[in-house]
């Protein structure tokens, strides 16, 4: 494609800006660790909120987004939930809170307010530094392949997809390993406004260009038919052959069966927490606890609505004036390349370079979030802990950089060989977070669970994700999340019941610090007998209740933007009345008992966990 001279100027100066303001704010950064890996504790939850949301808004996610409405319609809303897209919900509704009165600097670090500094705690310590990695890993690889498959569509220079997404990675990477969490934030706060313009814009191209007739003409009976029975029942024969195929390939047929399995894997990773990455990060950068919620609420709004509007516009677009060309390609047509085509097609010059822009900042915003999250474990967690206690700060942001510049590699390297983005989304929600679940849910609700018990449940559950599809290259992810699961809850529950209960008084400083609900009854029982006006958590019933809520919430919020572009606009009523509805519900239910948690969490903060030969966690 040749863009027209307007667009590369506003590429070009896109860029460029970016950069100088990454570099503008380094030198907040380089003051110390805390400064560099959590912005000091000092950013407002809105922006952290808004650049959360940035970093999701990633080109390589857009890019399947748009596949997945293109061949499977409304009902294509429920497939996020492999991620899960709900994990935000639950940590609006508490997980955050919890996670924040932690205290502390990486989730490797938490370890050991939840099990001390026996040698099990420091196994599991070691253990959530390699997944961390692994999974940083995973999401560079990611990253990559979509920028690469979207610049050779759109930059003027004719290279190939690794080089494109190779030049990309590394101008990120210059204002990412200078500038830490302030230049993070910042330059997302700024590629989000340039997203949200872009995808308003693509929005209402489609809305005038697309009647609803022409659609019903391109697509199947049901695509615009957000419910399903146990069938998915979308025939594209006659239409798209290519596309029937693509669900026979993806195996959700059994819509069904398939939606049940998303819910069932989907609260497990959600009553987890946050995975050790960026979305992490974000949360232990907040001021409180109460803004820890706060931020992630943000999140729902930001993310869904201008992305929706974007991914609707593409969408429609492309099926109703690029059919002829995708059915003369036969069971080659590559569905990941709808978006690009798309945006050629049907963007004209200025707002094209904007479009490609916001883009590019999509894939900036996800990438720079993701190398930020690797650092502080890799300096925090294996050097200044195991190797040079004593190192200065100066030194630790030092080898910050390197760290970055080193996990870079190693995503480049491993995205170089891999075919598809699908894949990759696949393995890390499926197969790698299967290996993440019982571990870090047993964690929170259990008091018996220990260090030893943590280590082999994610050491069994790594293992998995790696082997399990080696051995069954023939079954999806999805199908094989099981084998992993059980393999990680063996683990867990070996190494937790063959060895003795962790230390008792950690496990009584965590409760009282972190408040959390589950089987924690002869942990609480002590704890009210040394403090008789300690009162333990009473939200579980309050918290489940939001979260089914929110999950409503949280689906019509996507719905909405898709039905408005599609010009369902009864359909769009409905969701937003049921926006508002859930919203009004939240404000009490929710929002109103954010002072309570804050009050809570202001009564707990001066306890400390007994670290026994240890250094003190990181106070944010």
């Amino acid at each position: 494609m040749r863009l027209h001279a307007i667009d590369v100027a506003i590429i070009l100066a896109y860029l460029t800006v970016s950069v100088l303001v990454g570099y503008w704010v380094s030198h907040r950064a380089s003051r110390d660790t805390k400064a560099y890996f959590l912005g000091g504790n000092t950013l407002p939850w809105y922006l952290l909120g808004v650049s959360n949301a940035s970093g999701m808004f990633d080109i390589a996610g857009t890019m399947w987004l748009v596949y997945l409405l293109f061949v499977y319609g409304l009902k294509s809303i429920w497939i996020p939930w492999l991620w899960p897209v709900f994990n935000q919900i639950f940590l609006m509704v508490f997980l955050s809170a919890w996670l924040r009165r932690s205290n502390v600097t990486t989730g490797a670090e938490w370890i050991r307010t939840r099990f001390g500094d026996t040698r099990g705690a420091r196994l599991s310590h070691l253990i959530v530094v390699i997944y961390a990695l692994v999974s940083v890993i995973g999401f560079l690889t990611y990253g990559f392949k979509g920028i690469g498959k979207f610049a050779t569509d759109f930059l003027p220079w004719g290279l190939s997809a690794n080089q494109y997404a190779l030049i990309l990675m590394g101008i990120t990477t210059f204002y990412v390993v200078k500038g830490g969490m302030f230049s993070v934030v910042i330059t997302e706060v700024l590629q989000f406004c340039i997203l949200s313009v872009a995808s308003i814009a693509i929005g209402l191209i489609a809305i005038t260009r697309v009647s609803p007739e022409a659609l019903r003409r391109v697509v199947p009976a049901g695509w615009d038919q957000i419910w399903f029975g146990w069938h998915l029942n979308l025939d594209w024969s006659g239409l798209i052959a290519a596309a029937n195929s693509k669900i026979t390939e993806d195996g959700y047929g059994l819509f069904g069966f398939f939606f049940m399995m998303m819910l069932f894997k989907g609260v497990l990773i959600s009553a987890a927490g946050p995975a050790p990455n960026y979305d992490m990060q974000r949360i232990l950068s907040t001021r409180t606890p109460r803004e820890a919620c706060m931020m992630s609420a943000v999140v729902n709004v930001v993310l869904n609505v201008p992305r929706y509007f974007m991914i609707a516009g593409l969408t429609i677009l492309a099926l109703v004036f690029y059919s002829d060309r995708i059915r003369a390609m036969g069971t080659n047509m590559d569905f990941e390349l709808v978006l690009p085509h798309a945006l050629s097609q049907f963007v004209p010059a200025g707002l094209l370079g904007l479009l490609l822009a916001g883009l590019l900042a999509a894939f900036m915003s996800n990438f720079a979030a993701t190398v930020n999250a690797a650092p502080p474990y890799l300096v925090n967690d294996l050097y200044r802990r195991f190797i040079n206690p004593q190192a200065s700060e100066r030194t630790c942001v030092r080898l910050s950089y390197v760290a970055s510049f080193g996990v870079v590699v190693l995503g480049i390297s491993f995205g170089w060989f891999v075919g598809s983005i699908d894949a990759v989304i696949k393995w890390i929600v499926s197969a790698l977070w299967g290996g993440y679940i019982a571990s870090n849910v047993l964690k929170w609700y259990w008091w018996r669970f220990n260090g030893f018990g943590y280590f082999w449940g994610m050491a069994g559950g790594i293992a998995g994700a790696i082997v399990v599809p080696l051995a069954l290259p023939h079954v999806s992810p999805l199908n094989a999340f099981p084998a992993i699961l059980a393999i990680s809850v063996a683990g867990c529950l070996v190494g937790t019941l063959r060895t003795p209960p962790d230390d008792e008084e950690v496990l009584k400083s965590f409760y009282r610090r972190v408040r959390p609900w589950g089987f924690w009854g002869p942990i609480r029982e002590k704890v009210q007998r040394e403090d008789p006006t300690f009162r333990p958590n009473p939200d579980f019933a309050r918290d489940m209740g939001n979260i089914v809520v929110g999950i409503a919430w949280q689906t019509s919020l996507v719905a909405f933007p898709v039905y408005l572009v599609i010009r369902r606009y009864d359909h769009a009523l409905i969701a937003l009345s049921i926006v508002l509805i859930t919203s009004a519900i939240l404000k009490f239910t929710w929002y109103d008992h954010l002072k309570t948690i804050e009050a809570e969490s202001a009564e707990t903060r001066p306890v400390s966990p007994p670290m026994v030969g240890a250094e003190q966690p990181t106070r944010g």
